[in-house]
């Protein structure tokens, strides 16, 4: 008769070496699954936006009671720069005498909600909202009153002047003839939560 030692017990194929196998399997996927898991939840965290990129894509809200007539604020919204201009009725009314001077006078060629295809380019005829970023070669014009507008023109008392090549636009964002610009301003979607806030990057509340 054969007696079965103890080796032969605990050796390939016994019972005990089958437990111990099954134990290392289990042992290693678990391990294995914990390190997925752990790598996996800071992944996925991350296709969620920071509290920075939800903010950077919220509309602008602007108090207009701040802004004298006459006068404009540049701000940045989305990471491209805006023109607010509080506009003068004197302003507006001088509007239609430059339609001859423009290159796109109704604004057919240029980007705007159709809420600004009108003569002033704006929900409101005494407030203008554009982009500050002239159509040539994307400079910043910037916006030029009755008191500093020289660089315009005689033709102009107020508007938007381009260092870079000397684009000049009207108080409606509308570009002039002989300007390199080829288009008018972008107008952005905006809309009047009341008399005196305005908020820029949505057509309503």
């Amino acid at each position: 008769m054969t007696v079965a030692t103890g080796d032969d017990l605990n050796g390939p194929g016994s019972d005990a070496d089958l437990s111990r196998r099954n134990f290392l399997i289990k042992s290693t996927g678990a391990l294995g699954l914990a390190g997925l898991a752990a790598t996996a939840v800071p992944f996925i965290a991350s296709w969620s936006p920071t509290a920075a990129t939800r903010l950077a894509g919220m509309p602008a809200v602007v108090d207009l009671a701040k802004l004298e007539p006459g006068a404009g604020i540049k701000l940045l919204w989305r990471g491209t720069p805006m023109w607010v201009v509080k506009r003068t009725p004197a302003i507006t009314e001088g509007l239609a005498s430059l339609t001859a001077k423009l290159k796109d006078p109704d604004s057919l060629q240029s980007l705007q909600p159709s809420y600004a295809n009108n003569a002033t380019r704006s929900r409101r005829a005494d407030v203008l909202v554009v982009t500050a970023i002239c159509t040539h070669l994307g400079c910043l014009p910037e916006f030029r009153a009755n008191a500093d507008a020289a660089e315009l023109g005689a033709d102009l008392n107020s508007g938007f002047y381009c260092a870079c090549h000397g684009s000049r636009y009207d108080a409606a964002g509308r570009v002039l003839q002989g300007s390199p610009a080829p288009a008018n301003l972008e107008v952005p979607s905006y809309y009047f939560a009341d008399e005196s806030t305005l908020v820029i990057g949505a057509d309503a509340a």
